[in-house]
């Protein structure tokens, strides 16, 4: 809605940032370098040995000046920090901000690393994101601020003409009403079935039927009509929207058409044919690329640091006990897909074909479960199970593509029979090494409070909560919080 001025809207936003981030480099820059502050953070921080003198002139901060420009900006965009700049929340702008600031952080100092830049020094790096951050935040309180003062004006409204009678049409408008933000003013209603007489919706006068929008555009002057219909109704405005194509006046059509409860729609569009997409998870493209990218490096990373415990646990468990080292089986992934799962072997050979016998999930969580599986797990495997050792072997899934680090715990197509309907949104995410459930209490948990953390973490899901988790995970781990 309002592409045009959004897109103004964008630009001058973004030439806001472009003008405040450079404002907060020289600030940051006379800081460090003009007024010659020079904190020691090597309590905090190791020095790293230089072969050179840093440098100390500007220019030689150029080059990271531009580089720390476009990763800032490129992190803006990542954070969606340009995508609802007329409609959002001041404290949501914010909550951008601060997320386009660890991006930042973490991007730039990479960067740095990878190029030697030896000369710009730890203190400089934290003023520049610190006085970045405040001043974007700053940047958006003043945009912000301006859209309220020209609305309140009366200045940049569109007049918008509502074509329905029924509820939702009454709903879009008190959505009108609530953000003025939006820069909307309903100025009408279009009755869509003369059999209704309807005076009024919401209190906006119904100034017509659909026969008469060519007149009321004649009439008046309307920048928009909002087709706000039931579905059965669709049938009926073919020639209304013939007359608003040939008057030039823009169209919009709610595409609420279904009372989903928690799927979002959306508009996609498929070698030029426009699709009506309900998608029940939260995440964009970006976000996935960000987390698949997380997920390559954690694994490789923790593979090559990892590899004596590798070694260790399966001596361990060739030498114990007979059988194979590792224990592979059939797990459900991401919409149901079937990947062969990787773990150290923890029990005895005949144990899968036992424990796969319950009637039901809940009593995968009993007490009696419990004591029955305990007569399968080798000492070793004791061992290793209580402190998540034999999950492990698990960063070649994620490595593989199978799983992710943070997600829902894999299944076994045996138990996914026994799900009740509503479980089975859990697929809609990449299985994970671990959840919310890993790190609150795991076995200690019965299987249906099992499945809402899954979907919780799914409805929530956010790069914070991700960190929040493989953090939270460390001290369950080690603990052994749950785990038997």
């Amino acid at each position: 809605m309002l592409k045009e001025r959004d897109r103004f809207i964008k630009e001058v936003a973004f030439l806001f940032d472009l003008l405040f981030l450079t404002l907060a480099y020289l600030f940051a820059y006379f800081i460090r370098e003009g007024i010659s502050l020079n904190l020691s953070l090597s309590r905090i921080f190791p020095e790293a040995e230089v072969s050179a003198a840093p440098l100390s002139t500007f220019q030689q901060y150029a080059l990271a000046y531009l580089i720390g420009l476009v990763i800032w900006l490129l992190a803006l965009f990542l954070a969606r920090g340009y995508k609802f700049l007329r409609i959002e929340p001041y404290y949501r702008t914010a909550l951008r901000v601060i997320n386009s600031a660890i991006l930042m952080f973490f991007g730039f100092g990479t960067t740095l690393f990878i190029l030697k830049a030896a000369y710009i020094s730890r203190l400089f790096f934290f003023i520049f994101v610190i006085c970045g951050t405040l001043a974007l935040l700053v940047d958006r309180a003043i945009l912000n601020l301006a859209f309220k003062k020209i609305h309140q004006r009366g200045y940049n409204f569109r007049n918008v003409l509502v074509v329905g009678t029924g509820k939702r049409a009454a709903d879009f408008i008190q959505k009108v009403r609530e953000n003025p933000d939006w820069g909307l003013q309903v100025v009408g209603v279009i009755n869509d079935d003369e059999s209704r007489h309807i005076k009024e919706v919401n209190g906006i006068e119904v100034i017509g039927g659909l026969k008469d929008l060519l007149k009321i555009f004649h009439q008046l002057a309307i920048d928009q009509v909002v087709f706000v219909l039931p579905r059965s109704r669709l049938s009926y405005i073919e020639e209304a929207l013939h007359v608003c194509e040939i008057e030039g006046v823009e169209t919009s059509l709610a595409i609420d058409l279904f009372d989903m409860k928690i799927a979002r729609s959306v508009i996609t569009e498929l070698d030029g044919i426009p699709l009506l997409s309900y998608n029940t998870i939260k995440v964009s493209e970006w976000q996935l690329f960000v987390k698949r990218a997380i997920d390559i490096i954690v694994s490789s990373v923790a593979i090559f640091v990892l590899s004596p415990v590798y070694l260790a646990a399966a001596l361990a468990i060739k030498l114990t006990s007979p059988g194979p080292v590792f224990f592979r089986q059939e797990r459900m992934g991401l919409h149901g897909r079937r990947f062969m799962l990787l773990k150290f072997r923890t029990m005895k050979i005949d144990a899968e074909r036992e424990l796969s016998r319950v009637d039901n999930l809940e009593q995968m969580t009993s007490p009696e479960f419990k004591n029955k599986k305990l007569q399968y797990i080798t000492p070793v495997g004791r061992l290793l199970r209580k402190f998540s050792l034999d999950e492990l072997p698990q960063f070649f899934n994620v490595l593989a593509g199978d799983m992710s680090i943070v997600g829902p715990r894999p299944t076994v197509p045996g138990e996914v029979e026994k799900y009740e309907i509503w479980q089975r949104r859990r697929f809609s995410m990449k299985p994970g090494l671990t959840c919310l459930w890993q790190i609150s209490g795991r076995n200690e948990i019965n299987h249906s409070d099992w499945m809402k953390l899954d979907l919780e973490y799914i409805d929530n899901f956010s790069f914070w909560l991700d960190i929040s988790i493989m953090l939270k995970t460390i001290p369950a781990v080690v603990l052994g919080k749950g785990a038997y």
